[in-house]
């Protein structure tokens, strides 16, 4: 049918436009974020490119439904500003006949939307967390890179290997900033390796120099050593010693324990699903316009709705954590009462009603009687 191929047709160009620009944001600034996680040493700074993937795929559910939203609300817009609408209207098709359309062309990027939220999501979050955790595993040593200062995992040393090392387990030229209870030490060496005494293991170094300065500042120990020893952390951290947080858990996992953590995040990964379906019929009800008006006003309502829902849902989120709503409640409160809304905003546009009119019949029906 003419009526339903050009309407999907036109929102197919608006959505794959609006998701390139939206994508693109995204990705700048998780690649942003990310280099700052590798800064810092959160993550190896050779997996920054994996970081930033897996971050942006975890907040495609967002983007797709603004994008979704921004599509319909644009297009129909344009469709009223250049009065198409009428024409539509003029051949029998009410604003209600815009569900199908509509729908038909929303239908897959609602379940994409879905699958993303309830099951991507927890995978995304489980491989960035691992490559954080196989970061982390590595010793301070490990995580040096020959020829450039390096902190450690704790903060509290500043590593230095010539470039000229060997191996991973050998180096020439080490320094080491150390601070401890307000004291500084400063070791250098001219050699080191690494060995493993008891599941602990030690940094040995050979033929060099230790400056510790007291935490008043004023006293100061100079000491030599032909060999002195540095406990750098045990082997390895205990797998099963890690807790998953509730954002890497699977969707099933948090429905059969449904404590009020778990709860608080399936409201919040069940609500993204559901706020793209509401946003559809709410950008039908949006788009409505006047065509001698501007169409930006409909435009900047929908990206402030858009903002305003979401962050309800991570206030839901919150709340349910806290005890202060129930699970069902706040589900039905908020993603029920905006389609009830939205529908009854729907209605009084697809059949004109008005204030006015209901006024006018009630005193006519009054006078009847």
């Amino acid at each position: 049918m003419l009526f339903h191929s050009s309407i999907r047709r036109e929102l197919a160009r608006s959505f794959g436009a609006t998701l390139v620009v939206l994508v693109t944001v995204v990705m700048t600034m998780m690649l942003i974020r990310s280099l700052g996680l590798a800064s810092s040493g959160s993550v190896n700074p050779s997996e920054v490119m994996m970081v930033m993937g897996y971050s942006v795929l975890g907040h495609l559910p967002t983007i797709l439904t603004a994008s979704l939203l921004i599509s319909i609300v644009a297009t129909l817009s344009r469709m009223y500003g250049e009065s198409e609408m009428v024409i539509w209207f003029s051949s029998g098709q009410g604003l209600a006949g815009f569900f199908r359309p509509l729908f038909r062309f929303s239908w897959p990027i609602l379940l994409v939307i879905a699958v993303l939220a309830l099951a991507v999501w927890p995978w995304s979050n489980r491989q960035i967390q691992d490559m954080k955790d196989r970061f982390e595993k590595r010793g301070d040593i490990e995580r040096v890179s020959p020829g450039l200062f390096q902190e450690s995992a704790g903060g509290n040393r500043v590593f230095f290997i010539d470039k000229d090392s060997r191996d991973s387990r050998t180096g020439k030229n080490i320094f080491i900033s150390e601070t401890e209870r307000g004291a500084e030490k400063i070791t250098s060496a001219r050699g080191g390796r690494i060995d493993t005494v008891a599941g602990e293991r030690f940094l040995m170094l050979s033929k060099g120099q230790r400056i510790e300065t007291g935490t008043n500042g004023t006293d100061l120990k100079v000491s030599t050593f032909e060999e002195y020893g540095t406990r750098i952390g045990a082997t390895a951290l205990d797998a099963a010693s890690i807790v998953p947080s509730r954002a890497t858990l699977d969707t099933l996992v948090l429905m059969r324990n449904p404590t009020a953590a778990n709860l608080g995040e399936l409201a919040w990964r069940m609500g993204l699903a559901l706020a793209a379906l509401n946003f559809v019929v709410m950008a039908l009800a949006v788009s409505v316009v006047n065509p001698r008006a501007g169409r930006s006003g409909n435009l900047l309502f929908a990206v402030f709705s858009f903002v305003v829902y979401y962050d309800t849902i991570n206030l839901g989120q919150s709340w349910i954590e806290a005890g202060k709503i129930s699970f069902l409640g706040f589900m039905l409160a908020l993603h029920g009462g905006v389609l009830g809304l939205c529908l009854l905003w729907l209605a009084k546009r697809h059949f004109q009603w008005s204030l006015r009119d209901l006024l006018t019949r009630r005193a006519s029906a009054q006078a009847q009687t």
